[in-house]
């Protein structure tokens, strides 16, 4: 692992902090409207805010908690005894808390990690490996985070506003976070992936704004789609949810995904893509993924039109003053725009690479060098070895784009 520059560990150091400070800025505007529709009145509808925080906080404990069982033992050392830590995640407390430092947040753990390393002149190669072991676990329970309670609370409040006609002011702040939540999960994923390559070439300024873009300008069409239908059809939309979600979730299971230790947690995974896939596109098998690509983009993109025709066949059942005359023909643009980015996106600046045996397939979560275990997530390198492709020849080695400077 080559050492990086300080100024670089610094930047990734901040770009931590801002991320958990997103994470507790979306979760403080949840509670700010549940506690509104309480207020209001709205039951049902505070209800369903505290039943996404609640269900996605508890796949995320349940993620971390067979994570922190399968990683190797002495890793996280000094690790609190084992009924602590399932005190913890049954305090839901497991994706704040991490195993090596009691009482200490585990997003806090990474920051503090970052730091150290930061401060030193020559770090470590266990300080730098074990920087980015917490980091990259982070980085994957954030994404999960954003699309099992974020994503699904934004299309929420944007249904609850059309049924309402207007938006309040905690609503805006929601929406606000929402968007911020999403973009920043995103952009970390796609930073986390690439620590992840043999080479560990840096995220550059072109690839990030081409990335995040893309994924937003798609994104905002679907999540409009089904908020539209939420706000026609509130008892219908969880059938259509489920019936999607099955058939995703067959699409998972039909690709032979392992990610996680052990068959029933790999369930677990394969439930949470299938909900990430209902909103946006995620690879998880190997290989050229062009086809799997298109045709996920056609089932949601046909979905989408189905609803929205149904809308505009029901168009007088809203209130009026929701200016849908100009957000539907915008969703489209947006659409058209994100499908142009993600082209130029993966023509020019997604990187091949070679990949080797031992660097993606080892059994082990922690390698040797010097007689010294480094920390190595074979989780996140899995990931990154269905994300970025093989290269075919020698040719073909160096990275598209890096001679532009742009990756």
């Amino acid at each position: 692992m080559p050492w990086l520059p300080r100024a670089a560990l610094l930047w990734d150091v901040v770009l931590g902090f801002l991320g958990t400070a997103a994470f507790l800025i979306d979760l403080g505007a949840d509670l700010w409207a549940a506690g509104q529709y309480v207020l209001s009145g709205r039951y049902l509808w505070a209800a369903l805010v505290l039943a996404l925080l609640g269900l996605a906080s508890v796949a995320l404990q349940l993620f971390s908690w067979v994570w922190l069982r399968a990683d190797p033992a002495g890793l996280h050392a000094p690790q609190p005894p084992g009924r602590y830590l399932a005190l913890l995640h049954l305090l839901q407390l497991g994706y704040l808390y991490r195993a090596s430092i009691p009482h200490l947040p585990r997003c806090v753990q990474g920051l503090q990690q970052g730091l150290l390393v930061w401060q030193q002149e020559a770090p470590s190669e266990f300080d730098l490996a074990y920087a980015d072991f917490l980091t990259l676990d982070i980085s994957m329970l954030r994404l999960f985070e954003t699309f099992l309670e974020t994503t699904p609370q934004l299309t929420l409040v944007l249904a609850i506003v059309l049924q309402s006609g207007r938006a309040e002011p905690y609503q805006w702040v929601g929406i606000c976070t929402s968007f911020m939540g999403i973009s920043w999960a995103l952009l970390d994923y796609h930073r986390a992936l690439r620590t992840c390559l043999p080479t560990r070439s840096r995220l550059g300024l072109g690839s990030s704004v081409f990335y995040f873009l893309w994924n937003l300008l798609l994104l905002w069409p679907r999540v409009l789609a089904v908020a539209l239908f939420s706000a026609l059809f509130p008892h219908y939309v969880a059938l259509h949810f489920l019936g999607l979600w099955l058939v995703l979730l067959l699409w998972v299971w039909l690709q032979g995904t392992d990610f996680m230790p052990d068959s029933c947690s790999e369930w677990l995974y394969r439930a949470t893509v299938a909900t990430i896939l209902y909103f946006s596109w995620f690879n998880v098998a190997e290989g050229r993924t062009r086809g799997r690509a298109t045709i996920h983009l056609l089932f949601l993109l046909s979905d989408s039109v189905l609803m929205v025709v149904t809308w505009l066949t029901h168009v007088t059942w809203l209130p009026s003053g929701i200016p849908l005359q100009m957000l539907l023909p915008a969703s489209g643009i947006c659409f058209l725009l994100g499908l142009a980015l993600r082209l130029v996106y993966y023509c020019w600046l997604h990187p091949s690479c070679r990949w080797e045996p031992d660097q993606v397939d080892g059994a082990q979560d922690v390698c040797s060098l010097e007689g010294r275990r480094l920390p190595h997530n074979r989780r996140l390198t899995h990931l990154a070895r269905n994300f970025f492709p093989r290269v075919r020849d020698e040719a073909a080695l160096p990275q598209k784009g890096e001679e532009n400077g742009v990756l």
